[in-house]
Order: C-alpha cells, then sequence, then structure tokens
C-alpha cells in the first residue's frame, strides 16, 4: 500500500512541475481547424469506428497534451502522426477546445462482465499496484478536470475522462500500457497498474467504463 501512494505522489508532483497551463483555445476557430480530425472521429468527436476513440467533452487540456505528445514524437501512430505535425501549438489548443465542448455519447456495455468491472473501476485489488480507477479517473469516468486546481492535494494528476469511450479503444490502450507500447504516462503509473492485469480483467473494466457517464 505504502508503495502505491508513493507512486501517486511522485506522479502528483511530476505532472504538477511538467503540466502545461489550462487549454486556452477558441473552438470556433477549432471547428473550422478540425476537418482532418472529423475524418476519424467525427464532427462531434464520437467516432463511429470503436479502435477509434471518441474526444467529445475530453478534458482539454489532456487533448492538448496528447497532441503534443503525437506532434513531438513521444507518442506514436501512422494515423496521427502525419496529421499532428502539422499543426501549431494553437491550432492544437482551438481544436482541443473544440472537442472538449461537445458531448460524448456513451456505449452500450456487455452485461456479463459489468459485475467484475465495476468491482476493479471501484476497488482495485487490494494490496497490489493495481489500484482503483476512480482515484484518478473519478467515480463517473469524468477525468481530474481540476488538477491544477488542487496541486497541493495529491491526486494532482491531469487524468482523462474515460466515461462513455469505446470498450475496445480502452482495451487496446490498457494492453499498449501493459506492454510498454505506450509510454506517455508520467512516473509509469498506467503501465505498473496495466501490469497487472489479465486479459479479462482488462475487458471487464473497458465494458464498465463505455457505460459510464
Amino acid at each position: 500500500m505504502k508503495r502505491v501512494v508513493f507512486q501517486i505522489l511522485v506522479y502528483s508532483i511530476a505532472c504538477g512541475i511538467s503540466g502545461s497551463a489550462m487549454a486556452a483555445g477558441n473552438p470556433e476557430a477549432g471547428q473550422a481547424k478540425s476537418a482532418a480530425c472529423a475524418a476519424c472521429h467525427m464532427p462531434d468527436g464520437n467516432s463511429v469506428m470503436p479502435e477509434w476513440p471518441k474526444i467529445a467533452g475530453q478534458i482539454p487540456d489532456y487533448l492538448v497534451s496528447q497532441l503534443m505528445a503525437f506532434k513531438n514524437g513521444d507518442r506514436k501512430n501512422a494515423i496521427m502522426d502525419p496529421i499532428v505535425k502539422p499543426l501549431s501549438e494553437q491550432d492544437i489548443e482551438d481544436i482541443a477546445a473544440y472537442y472538449s465542448g461537445q458531448k460524448i455519447q456513451l456505449g452500450v456495455a456487455k452485461p456479463e462482465q459489468l459485475a467484475v468491472g465495476e468491482k476493479l473501476y471501484k476497488k482495485g485489488v487490494f494490496y497490489t499496484p493495481l489500484t482503483a480507477c476512480t482515484g484518478c479517473h473519478g467515480m463517473d469516468g469524468q477525468g481530474n478536470r481540476t488538477w491544477q486546481e488542487v496541486l497541493t492535494v495529491p491526486p494532482t494528476i491531469l487524468t482523462p475522462a474515460i466515461g462513455g469511450q469505446h470498450a475496445a479503444y480502452v482495451v487496446n490502450q490498457l494492453k499498449a500500457f501493459r506492454s510498454g507500447e505506450r509510454s506517455t504516462d508520467v512516473a509509469a503509473v498506467m503501465r505498473k497498474i496495466a501490469q497487472q492485469m489479465s486479459d479479462e480483467q482488462i475487458e471487464a473494466v473497458a465494458e464498465y467504463v463505455t457505460q459510464l457517464q
């Protein structure tokens, strides 16, 4: 337990030091700049392909951080890379401001996996690094929207909104964290948690998340 708390504190401190300023983009300008994004994520940010993330209603700071990670090469994706590279920081902030103002459409979960998924999401597994998702992502999957306002009170983590996200996308990202393919998480917190998860646990959590609102 002490190790888990220490990991969260390290993550909190790191994010407090390295986090960018709150995104201050222009949503109207972002809508005009979002044509390339809409091809996959749709004009309202609710992608129809389950492998592509819904970005509607996402925390603007998080969208900025991930787009900057693609732009800087810290996060790689064959589709995203050429689209993001030409964008300026202002373009990115504007696009983030636009999509954050859209409303996410909830998914439909497989009922047989909800009980296990809910338990893992709310409680994790005691005495292991597999901590409850609620600590950072919130009870309703809303993410930490006030992370910069409470930097002195852990957890001060810029965590994304995940409620309503495609289950298939959540599965893919947890497996990417587990394998180390995705490594943009500060202090490797998500990697350490995902490494404790079986395929069955990942799928159950993902199904629970997709119906959260």
